[in-house]
């Protein structure tokens, strides 16, 4: 019978060499890690490797946790605080607005680049809360050129029951994406016999 070798009294060379023969097994690497701690020598690859291998990574993080001590206590609660309590009374400071995949204007700035066709969806709110805009009822554009026209608009006018303007936002459609044009017509086709 083979005679079993308690991992705990390996030398730190003997141990990696089992970790080396052996590199599934768990509680020589967590021994290992063990050491190296105690040693003050534990590295995060050695860390990341040991953890890959454990079943229960518990028992590393306890390990970690060891070693660390965190102060939890309030000695610095009242600079804290009154560090807070004199930025509420400053001035603030102009806050510049960033918007996610656009370009960052300040308020300045945007009001240099300002130009008249800026604000083209809160002149269509304005317009349909000035003539009692119901949820049911489609916006006139009054000829305007409507470059916001997509599939999904075209769906929402389709699904309030109304045809025209689903048909005509595909029409645009056709126009603006010709590779798709055949889809388009194929929707146009379909509205067009629902209706019938």
């Amino acid at each position: 019978m083979v005679n079993p070798i308690d991992i705990h009294k390996l030398t730190l060379e003997e141990l990696s060499g089992v970790i080396a023969l052996y590199p599934w097994y768990a509680g020589a690497r967590m021994e290992l890690c063990r050491r190296m701690s105690g040693a003050g020598a534990l590295s995060d690859l050695q860390i990341a490797e040991t953890a890959l291998h454990l079943g229960d990574r518990t028992v590393l993080a306890d390990l970690l946790r060891a070693g660390r001590t965190v102060d939890c206590s309030d000695k610095d609660a009242r600079r804290l605080a009154d560090t807070f309590i004199s930025a509420q009374g400053a001035p603030r400071k102009q806050r510049r607005v960033y918007v996610v995949g656009g370009d960052y204007f300040s308020q300045d700035q945007y009001e240099k680049a300002r130009t008249d066709t800026d604000g083209i969806f809160s002149r269509f709110a304005a317009k349909a809360r000035s003539e009692g805009f119901t949820e049911t009822q489609p916006v006139e554009t009054d000829g305007q050129d409507m470059t916001f026209y997509t599939e999904t608009l075209a769906g929402i006018y389709l699904e309030q029951g109304y045809s025209q303007e689903a048909i005509d936002i595909y029409s645009q459609l056709i126009l603006r994406y010709p590779e798709k044009s055949v889809y388009f017509a194929a929707l146009i086709d379909e509205i067009n016999k629902k209706d019938n």
